[in-house]
């Protein structure tokens, strides 16, 4: 099968957890034999080839790659400097629909258009009608989750764009049944058009080297004797990194010999450390700011627990993360964190925006290291189960399959294999025309 993956965000290009997604999927999809390509964003650095490695061919205003069995076409948003962020979605998207029509001029269109989120929402929509191809997207979280609601022009902008992609698409994919509901919800989404597709991990991902000295790592972040307590994240208010800080206070009460360390950046990054201060628990956190992926494997194998605050959260990749990686995790019972973490079997969950809750949950764990132990036993053999790529991917192709199955019998099909024709005639006339040297360029 022939997929066009639609995506702001792909590794080494990496904001959130959307990216690791369609990272892994994509790949996943590539060893089952599809011949897949990704359209995203670059950076400026990408215009250099040597940023791509041995293989990059420039192609437009960017450059394509083969990662994984992937083909990847990196564009980078062309024309004026945007004035704001609208505008560069809007730029991105015609740069990324430039470069989807490059590929299907010189090697046929896809089969199957799939979008990420609605940045990508125009491209995908232009590519679905002017190819007649079947459109499906992956809606990783709502405007109005992360909001709590709409509350100025900006973000209804952005809802009403998230709405039109799903009205746009054949089939929605979700990652929970949390998000399926809100979906619903927000915008009244009929329950035979929503499927529900879990996020996965691949262990293999989270593995460090032998040779490490993990005791010596450990030591730049906390001491011997005291218990690491781990958040990686964005900091924005909906990760619930404010609520970790304001819990501090009660967890070093109840145990002296802790270190708190929160990795990741974002707005509320100053803020944090200004109420860290005022809590008298500055000297207890540790602020690491962005961390690469080997360093956040590698602090994932020094924690003790692994703790995921959220307020909103469609899925909760990271605490997947931790889970994968042996550690036993206290999560907020909220959203897919809800159904990813089962209490008392495969993690702890606490209140929502409750920091004496949260500092109960770890307390709980310290003092029962036990529990914390069969937690995390359980959680890994879960992870491996459910939570794997190969399955994900099965469950995605089967999806495609359905709609190709319908559009197949429906009219849309029929006028598409039409268009082809016609266009393979116009082709034919036109080379023939060409090939007459009275009228060929000189």
């Amino acid at each position: 099968m022939r997929i066009f993956m639609l995506s702001w965000e792909y590794p080494p290009r990496v904001i959130g957890g959307l990216a690791r997604h369609v990272h892994q999927l994509s790949a996943a999809m590539a060893r089952m034999g599809h011949d897949v390509h990704v359209f995203t964003c670059g950076e400026v650095s990408d215009s250099k080839s040597a940023e791509y490695g041995n293989g990059a061919l420039k192609n437009g205003n960017g450059a394509v790659t083969c990662e994984e069995g992937v083909t990847v076409h990196r564009v980078l948003p062309s024309g004026a400097t945007p004035r704001d962020f609208v505008t560069w979605v809007m730029q991105l998207n015609f740069d990324l629909l430039e470069a989807a029509i490059r590929e299907s001029e010189a090697n046929g269109p896809c089969e199957i258009v799939h979008a990420h989120d609605w940045l990508t929402a125009y491209s995908a929509k232009a590519l679905k009608h002017a190819y007649r191809i079947p459109l499906v997207a992956t809606i990783h979280a709502t405007e109005w989750g992360r909001n709590h609601g709409l509350h100025n022009d900006l973000q209804r902008y952005i809802s009403d764009e998230e709405w039109y992609l799903c009205y746009e698409s054949w089939r929605v994919i979700c990652c929970s049944d949390y998000m399926r509901g809100e979906l619903k919800w927000v915008f009244q989404l009929p329950e035979d058009k929503i499927r529900v597709i879990p996020n996965g991990v691949d262990p293999e991902e989270f593995e460090v080297d032998s040779d490490i000295n993990l005791s010596a790592f450990r030591s730049k972040y906390a001491a011997p004797d005291e218990k690491m307590i781990f958040f990686i994240g964005r900091l924005v208010h909906e990760k619930g990194a404010h609520i970790l800080v304001e819990a501090t206070p009660k967890i070093l009460h109840y145990w002296d010999k802790a270190k708190i360390v929160i990795a990741g950046k974002g707005p509320q990054e100053a803020y944090l450390k200004e109420r860290a201060q005022a809590l008298g628990v500055s000297g207890r956190i540790y602020f690491t700011g962005y961390v690469d992926d080997n360093t956040r494997n590698l602090l994932y194998r020094c924690a003790d627990i692994a703790v995921f605050p959220s307020l909103y959260e469609p899925f909760g990749i990271t605490a997947l993360e931790a889970m994968a990686c042996g550690v036993p995790v206290v999560v907020s019972d909220v959203g897919g964190l809800a159904e990813v973490v089962r209490h008392g079997l495969t993690g702890w969950k606490v209140y929502a925006g409750n920091p004496g809750s949260l500092a109960d949950g770890v307390l709980h764990l310290l003092y029962e290291p036990k529990l914390a132990d069969k937690l995390r036993q359980n959680a890994l053999k879960i992870v491996e189960s459910k939570y794997n790529w190969p399955s994900i991917a099965e469950e995605t192709i089967r999806v495609y399959q359905e709609i190709l199955d319908q559009y197949n019998r429906s009219e849309w099909s029929n006028i598409r294999r039409e268009s082809v024709r016609t266009n393979a005639s116009r082709m034919v006339a036109y080379r023939q025309f060409m090939g007459d040297g009275r009228y060929a360029s000189t």
